[in-house]
């Protein structure tokens, strides 16, 4: 029987996971701007071919698509999305996982979700001012008596770019000014309340239809232990085993669920835009769920954890979304729980010169140990030795087992000893802080 040919864009340690799922029911095909060792793996094992090059150069993915014959492709980078690689996708008659660039818009665009969740359920919006010109930020600005307020940026910034006020500014000046620079560059900012509460996404597969809800996930999107340091892609990511986090009940992500779903079939109403994965950003406060932000694709990391407690096989998972009949019955997540840890360079989220960082990592025997390894911002030059590509992430190290407190020691005890000292990580993965 011919393999079918799926074509994976995107080269983080998100994209490793997926390269591993999808190569286990097709040939893998990819293009990356550099060799990432972990995709770079999957393509060779599943006999499928790896190309170095531009992911955006939309005439070198079509003719990649046609030369090979490929029939199915898969993106979840939100600037792939957002560039409309999906689009090309469909135009040539593949099947597609992910949004077009019209349905990633609830990602690229956060005013268009805000206005979405507006219609649907208002009581999930915090208050909110987006603000098109100087003097209006500064009347907004006006309004409060600190800086018990969030700045965000109106499009993509790779989970960098919120800043909360007592937390990543101090003052109403300093907030004003980092306002201002983003008005700036986008012509839009928007000034939130800030709200007490406790933070979380809810992430579900979906065929455009139907949602899938996977098991909830927890994110460290602090550079240092404690939560302390910038914001930064995340650190570390968890779940339990059975599938909530300790401050939350069903009832709360059965509310998120009713969003997500309500929220796809108003970006589909008028043609079909959406399919793949939404994840939503949530706080549980004393007033009720209130709506963060959407992502409109997989998480990085929680990618890998859920991936990794998926019981269906992936290419059947998305045979199921791309013929519209995705359920619970169809897609299933094994009851266990998980621990990832991300490893990065000393100087990753910080100012200052960048260069690349060589390293040591002895694969096999953080696999002997029970956990497993994901390259993200890494290329492979000798043997057991790696060095950075770039200023992001550059390995995860994640391990599943029956709770959290053991997949917590595994995932620590794989590290130890086999990734050399000059990376960076953080030691708490597993701790619940509360801000």
């Amino acid at each position: 029987m011919k393999m079918k040919k799926c074509l994976l864009l995107g080269n983080g340690g998100r994209e490793a996971v997926l390269a591993e799922a999808i190569s286990q029911g097709y040939e893998l095909y990819s293009i990356m701007p550099y060799e990432n060792p972990s995709i770079s793996n999957y393509v060779k094992n599943s006999n499928g071919k790896l190309l170095i090059g531009d992911p955006f150069d939309k005439n070198f993915v079509e003719e990649f698509i046609k030369k090979e014959q490929i029939d199915t492709c898969l993106i979840s980078s939100d600037n792939l999305l957002q560039d409309g690689l999906i689009d090309l996708a469909k135009s040539l008659g593949l099947k597609t996982f992910g949004p077009t660039s019209k349905g990633a818009k609830i990602e690229w665009s956060k005013t268009y979700a805000l206005d979405i969740v507006s219609k649907i359920a208002p009581e999930m919006v915090i208050k909110n001012y987006q603000i098109k010109d100087e003097e209006e930020l500064k009347q907004v600005i006006d309004t409060y008596e600190d800086d018990s307020f969030v700045v965000k940026p109106e499009g993509l910034t790779g989970g960098k770019g919120v800043k909360v006020g007592g937390i990543h500014f101090i003052g109403k000046n300093e907030g004003c000014n980092y306002a201002k620079g983003l008005l700036q560059e986008s012509g839009k900012v928007i000034i939130q309340d800030k709200v007490e509460g406790r933070e979380f996404t809810v992430m579900a597969l979906t065929d455009g239809e139907n949602i899938v809800t996977t098991p909830i996930t927890f994110d460290y999107p602090y550079r240092y232990d404690e939560d302390k340091g910038p914001g930064t892609g995340g650190m570390g990511c968890l779940s339990f085993e059975n599938g909530l986090l300790p401050f939350l009940e069903k009832a709360d992500v059965d509310k998120c669920s009713k969003l997500i779903k309500d929220v796809i079939n108003y970006l589909n109403k008028d043609s079909f835009e959406f399919n793949g994965v939404i994840y939503g950003g949530f706080f549980k406060t004393s007033k009720g769920i209130k709506f963060i932000e959407f992502n409109a694709r997989f998480g990085d990391p929680e990618a890998m954890n859920v991936l990794n407690m998926l019981e269906t096989p992936f290419e059947e998972v998305m045979e199921n979304i791309f013929n519209k009949n995705l359920n619970t019955e169809n897609c299933k997540f094994k009851k266990k729980a998980s621990c990832l840890v991300y490893m990065v360079s000393p100087n990753y989220a910080l100012s200052g010169p960048k260069t690349n960082l060589e390293y040591t990592l002895n694969k096999e025997e953080i696999e002997n140990k029970g956990a497993k390894v994901y390259f993200a911002s890494s290329k492979q030059i000798d043997n057991n030795k790696y060095t950075s590509v770039g200023t992001s992430r550059l390995v995860a190290v994640i391990a599943i087992d029956n709770t959290l407190e053991d997949a917590k020691k595994k995932v620590y005890n794989a590290i130890k000893g086999n990734i050399s000292e000059n990376l960076d990580y953080r030691k708490d993965i597993g701790t619940i802080y509360v801000h």
